[in-house]
Parts: structure tokens; sequence; C-alpha cells
């Protein structure tokens, strides 16, 4: 007989408040017997575990290593890697958790093991249980509307400086540019050119202790912005 195997959840846990976790995903983090999250290879900190600390209930945490890199063949062996650790929980007949920053699928590293995970073992059970992105709670926070009407919103990574947003400002009323943190300069600059430096906001650190919204872009010039920062763009203004 096939051993059966433990259920998966991928659980996104909002963007950093705890009280911004479902009722779903905590119903799941009650219930599981180990709980995965990611950190990176130089320590084992997780802002996730850190937000879900408070609601586990007994289950077992650990801690899966993804190294801060863009080489192919590195991040492949990391995903596998992490992906037979998963596994061998699954394969005792156990469920378990990876919990994430915001949602499960935007932007998040569970995208990668899920994919890997399947690959290994196509039986393997997933369920994904969607989190509140950190965009979403930086307009709530700033109460600047991410979309009205017919307009269109694209959410891009800054992660390698102003390129995606200078590809899709022709072509989107509003703009979500994530990551902005490590090529700021190159984004202000990308941002003065095309004339949307009024157009924008700057929230950092949304729903942790020290969140800030800046309103004025040119009071960030020459600055170093927080990890968690964002940048929400609006072409058209509209009366509240």
């Amino acid at each position: 007989m096939t051993p059966t195997l433990g259920t998966l959840y991928g659980i996104g846990v909002g963007p950093g408040d705890p009280e911004l976790i479902t009722l779903k995903a905590l119903k799941v983090l009650s219930r599981v017997d180990h709980i995965f999250a990611s950190c990176s290879t130089r320590n084992n900190y997780s802002l996730a575990l850190n937000i879900v600390r408070a609601h586990l209930n007994g289950a077992g945490l650990e801690h899966l290593p993804f190294p801060m890199t863009r080489e192919t063949a590195v991040l492949t062996a990391a995903w596998e890697k992490n992906a037979r650790r998963v596994l061998e929980v699954l394969a005792t007949g156990r469920d378990a958790a990876f919990v994430t920053l915001g949602d499960p699928l935007t932007y998040s590293t569970f995208g990668y093991l899920m994919k890997t995970l399947k690959r290994l073992e196509p039986r393997v059970r997933i369920i994904t249980i969607p989190g509140i992105t950190s965009y979403n709670a930086a307009a709530a926070l700033a109460q600047r509307p991410l979309s009205e009407g017919e307009e269109s919103i694209y959410v891009v990574s800054g992660a390698l400086g102003a390129a995606k947003l200078r590809e899709v400002v022709d072509h989107a009323d509003n703009i979500v540019l994530l990551k902005t943190y490590r090529h700021f300069e190159d984004i202000y600059q990308a941002l003065e050119e095309l004339q949307l430096l009024d157009k924008a906001i700057c929230v950092s650190r949304c729903g942790l202790e020290g969140e800030t919204v800046l309103y004025d872009l040119r009071e960030l010039k020459g600055a170093q912005l927080p990890y968690l920062s964002m940048i929400i763009i609006k072409k058209k203004t509209s009366e509240v």
C-alpha cells in the first residue's frame, strides 16, 4: 500500500501586523504538526514566524534556508534540498504549513517551493491560503485607492532598479513598485525624469513598528530606504 502523504499548506500571514491574518490561516496553524518558514542562509531570522508565533499550538518550527543570489544553479539546488526536507515530514503522514509574508503566490519563495515539490512528488497535496499583500495594506494605511473605475494597475519589482517601471509606465494608470530599497537612487531618478514624483508616495515597514508614509518623495532624495519599502504611483489624481 502506498503511504499516505500529509498535506502542505502555503499560508500568507499578511504584511507584518499580526492581526492581519485570516481566520482560515489561524485555523490551520492551530492544528498542523510542523511549520516551515524561509530564511536567509546568513541567519535563521523569519519575520513570518515571528508574526504567527503567538498563534501556534505546540507545532514544530523549522527554518528552510534560501541563498540571497540570482545564480540559477544555486537557487535550484536550494529549492530541491528544501523541498525534499518538506517531503520527509509529509511522508510521515503529518500535515505541515509553510508561512510567508503577504501572499504565498505573490513574489514569494513558496511559489518556487510548490513547483519543486510537485515535480519531485506529483502525489503531494498542496493547499494555498491567500494572505493580505503589503501593497493592499499600504494603500489602506495611506488611504490611496489602488485603482478606480476602468483604471489599470501594474505591480512590478524594483529589485533591479527602474527598468520595470520604465517598461510599464506608458501602459498603466497606477503602479505599485515593490522591492525598492536596494536601487532607490535609480528609481528616484526615473520618477524625476518621468515627472512622477508628485504622483508617488512611499510606504515603509507597513504593519510593523516604525511604519511610515511619505507623500513628498523629494524628502527621500539621496536617502537609503528601509528593507520593506514600496512606492505607489497614481498617474491620474482624483478628488475624494
